[in-house]
């Protein structure tokens, strides 16, 4: 944990700032709790995006976006910044424009990314921060590492997965890693996903930094009975690598022998597929598309569920999985990546990907389980979590990665 000096009545404040392409948005509550842990530690943390999210925010994330900077608000601003990063140190520049040329994929797109690094150096270097942390491997660590060549600062990023592994050379993932002064995974599955691609030289700055359900799904209070009803309940993006068509053929199978529901919460682009679908499986009685809602719809739905159900194809480490298993509910989720590391028998049911027989029989085993059973894989699961999951325990190492890199000040307390 970063140390927290105190003389007379000031504190230290360490200074980072965090860059995410779109935030805060509801599938992106993690980011919003391990920046409020790191604050806990004694950071001051400078929230950067370049848009606004469309969708609606619950209180807590209008409240955090209210203190985001949206760099793309300022286009006139980008096109200063970009001037001025050409005039203070042309070969630095002109050198993070080529790195965007080669990488970017697009003349376009590496004229974007240009003037988003230009703009986020300057708003660093007028903070006074020295360094930024990016959530996810992609167009936010391409941003950073422009960021890191056209001012003097350090980035790091944290990767979750599946996107990057998709496209390692794609995404350079080898040379971003080998500028930063760090990378997390956010499992060891992750981790070693990242050494596969890192220069041996670099694997040493490759790290395990676990995201965290929020603090209320830890809430005690929340402790409410196993329904009898056997209804389930999945949340997740309504896109290919969820593998939701097989879950409504496990549905469909099950539901010829059983009253089971199942409540989908989440939208996205496979949405009228997956409808067609469950139509075309006689269950518009038994299956519910909820679209987004916020982690306290969530909450509530956790607990009016026997278990919640993932059938993903590619996962990182699915943050839903903490905040069910923080409910005290036990999960039914498919054996990889990260997903392993978390959720065994004693918590829940580890099936094959891609395998609807599996998760009929898991669905089917949940129903039969005495609620009892299910009861202590909840308390089970809420243990794991609190063990692993814990949002200070893991932004205290986080924070002992950022403190060598970030600028302190003594702030009046």
């Amino acid at each position: 944990m970063a140390e927290v000096r105190r003389e007379g009545t000031s504190r230290a404040r360490t200074k980072v700032a965090y860059f995410v392409n779109v935030y805060p948005k509801i599938s992106h509550s993690f980011i919003r709790t391990e920046i409020a842990a790191l604050e806990r530690c004694g950071f001051a943390v400078s929230r950067f995006t370049l848009r606004r999210c469309s969708e609606r925010l619950d209180a807590e994330d209008q409240a955090e976006s209210e203190r985001t900077d949206v760099l793309l608000e300022d286009r006139a601003g980008a096109l200063r910044a970009m001037i001025s990063a050409v005039l203070a140190n042309p070969g630095a520049a002109l050198g993070a424009l080529a790195l965007a040329w080669r990488t970017s994929g697009g003349r376009f797109k590496a004229c974007a990314y240009f003037a988003e690094a230009a703009l986020l150096a300057h708003r660093l270097g007028r903070l006074g921060i020295r360094h930024v942390h990016a959530h996810f491997g992609t167009n936010p660590a391409a941003v950073v590492r422009l960021a890191a060549r056209i001012a003097p600062v350090t980035y790091s990023f944290t990767v979750h997965g599946p996107d990057e592994f998709d496209d390692p050379r794609g995404l350079d993932l080898r040379g971003k890693i080998a500028e930063a002064a760090f990378v997390a995974g956010v499992s060891s599955y992750g981790r070693g996903q990242l050494m596969r691609w890192a220069a041996p030289e670099d694997r040493s700055r490759i790290h395990v930094v676990r995201c965290a359900a929020g603090p209320g799904f830890f809430d005690s209070a929340l402790q409410v009975e196993i329904p009898q009803a056997p209804h389930f309940l999945c949340v997740a993006r309504l896109s290919a690598q969820k593998g939701l068509p097989l879950l409504i053929e496990a549905m469909a199978r099950v539901s010829a022998r059983r009253a089971v529901t199942l409540d989908i919460i989440g939208d996205g682009e496979d949405r009228a597929a997956i409808e067609e679908q469950i139509a075309r499986s006689a269950l518009t009685h038994r299956v519910r598309l909820l679209g987004w809602a916020g982690p306290e719809t969530v909450r509530a739905a956790l607990q009016s569920a026997r278990a919640l159900v993932l059938a993903s194809f590619a996962e990182g480490l699915p943050v839903v999985l903490m905040e069910a298993m923080a409910s005290r509910r036990p999960v039914i989720a498919t054996a990889i990546a990260g997903i392993p590391e978390l959720v065994d028998e004693d918590v829940g049911w580890l099936v094959p990907s891609g395998s609807p027989e599996a998760l009929a029989q898991a669905l089917e085993a949940a129903v039969d389980a005495a609620p009892a059973a299910l009861a202590a894989m909840g308390e089970r699961g809420r243990l794991r979590v609190l063990e692993r999951h814990d949002p200070d325990r893991n932004a205290a190492g986080l924070a002992a990665l950022l403190a060598p890199l970030a600028q302190t000040e003594a702030a009046q307390g």
